[in-house]
Parts: C-alpha cells; structure tokens; sequence
C-alpha cells in the first residue's frame, strides 16, 4: 500500500511539473513594439551564429533583449528566431530554437 502511495504521489508531481513547464505567459497590453534594428559584430568564434535581440514584457512594460552569439549544437545547425505571436487572448512569446 505504501509503495503505491509513494508511486502515486510521484506520477502527480511529474504531471504537474510537465504542465508548468509548457505555460505561457500571454500580454494583454497591445503588441510589442517594433524590434530594435541591430548590426550584429564580427562573431567571437568561426561558426557561431547570431540570435537576434527580442522584446520581453517584465514589470509591466516591454523590455529589450539585444543579440548575441552562440555556438551551434552541432555543425548543421541553424537558429530560429523567436518571435511574438498574437492570440486570442493578446501576445505570447514563442521562445527560438535550433533546428
């Protein structure tokens, strides 16, 4: 019985721990401002590539995130920017990736 328990109590923790991590934060203020026009330097290192800047909303307000560089994961691959998409409810912010 107490090993059911146990077992139980675990699965509920996971659950909730899947679906607090997929939350989105959703801005009900308006869209956020145009993205601020970046001239990214020269890269620190051969291959590395550039994620552009982004607005964030913190604190009330849209805040922005500039640009920097990072390394690929491996060699073929290519970043995804991020960006702001509307929804019903006002934006969210869908974070970029490596594809």
């Amino acid at each position: 019985m107490k090993n059911l328990v146990t077992k139980s109590l675990c699965c509920s923790l996971l659950a909730m721990g899947i679906s607090v991590a997929n939350a989105q934060v959703v801005v009900r203020i308006g869209p956020p401002p145009p993205p601020v026009h970046e001239v990214p330097p020269p890269p620190p290192h051969p291959g590395w590539v550039w994620q552009p800047g982004h607005h964030f909303y913190e604190n009330g307000r849209y805040v922005w995130h500039a640009g920097f560089y990072a390394a690929p994961p491996h060699p073929h691959a290519h970043w995804v920017p991020g960006h702001w998409a509307h929804r019903r409810d006002g934006y969210v912010w869908i974070d970029g990736h490596w594809a």
